[in-house]
């Protein structure tokens, strides 16, 4: 399979069928290392964000190049999405706003990253960056804007943080989603948001790994400690979400 083909969206009638989704691994190498052990067994596999640890014991420029060489691994084997999420910053830009300039200095073939948007057969994915400030905002919301001229009869996001209102933002104390994102949500309606950023939601009282707003599916893993990352196994010809986490499994039938 020629994955840089299939990425760049050249004449391909590839159907990713079977994806493999999870966030926040925070320089887990451990869970980096089951990811590409299990790669080949998949289509597709989504990082939706926090790949880094801002408060680890290694510097941020030491994790890039590790988690780099892990993204050359994994591309190798499947097409590969990552979006940034708020532990992935590490350039400030002219708005005092962290980016993360080095996740697309890290794009390889079969890969895509933060702004890009992947369109084959009949559905497109958009992957939306973390965003840290007014001017960061404005940019997901006009990559949104323009995506929805080219989406198909399916729209996928990947965006880092849930939603505002939604048991998959519960941290057990409190509501920690995006307004943004619940807003564009109602806006747009899109098919599903895979998200992660808050850890616990999947396993508090009151919190939830997936959540319907009108039409739009909403995924979060969660995170868990261990060499096998809560995630998630998409099905789209079956239309089922597998979720699997030490804290047991679930099976979501798509509407």
């Amino acid at each position: 399979m020629d994955v840089g083909r299939i990425i760049a969206g050249a004449d391909s009638h590839f159907i990713f069928v079977k994806i493999l989704v999870t966030a926040d691994l925070h320089y887990a190498l451990k869970q980096f290392d089951w990811l590409t052990a299990q790669s080949g067994d998949f289509d597709l596999i989504i990082l939706a964000g926090d790949m880094l640890d801002i408060a680890g014991f290694l510097d941020l420029d030491t994790q890039i190049v590790v988690v780099e060489r892990y993204f050359a691994r994994l591309a190798e084997n499947v097409p590969l999405i990552v979006c940034s999420g708020n532990h992935d910053g590490d350039v400030k830009n002219e708005n005092d706003e962290y980016e993360a300039v080095w996740l697309k200095k890290a794009k390889v073939d079969g890969m895509i990253v933060d702004g890009d948007g992947l369109a084959l057969d009949d559905f497109y994915i958009s992957v939306c960056p973390w965003w840290d400030g007014p001017k960061s905002e404005i940019e997901v919301r006009d990559l949104l804007k323009s995506h929805a001229q080219l989406k198909k009869s399916k729209w996928i996001w990947v965006y880092h943080s849930p939603p505002f209102e939604s048991p998959t933002a519960w941290t057990g104390r409190q509501d920690a989603g995006d307004r943004t994102l619940r807003e564009l949500i109602e806006q747009y309606a899109p098919d599903i948001v895979f998200s992660g950023h808050i850890h616990n939601s999947p396993f508090r009282s009151g919190g939830s790994g997936n959540d319907r707003i009108g039409r739009t599916w909403v995924f979060n893993a969660g995170r868990q400690i261990g060499e096998v990352p809560a995630h998630l196994i998409v099905d789209l010809e079956a239309g089922t979400v597998d979720y699997w986490s030490l804290a047991g499994e679930e099976c979501v039938t798509l509407g």
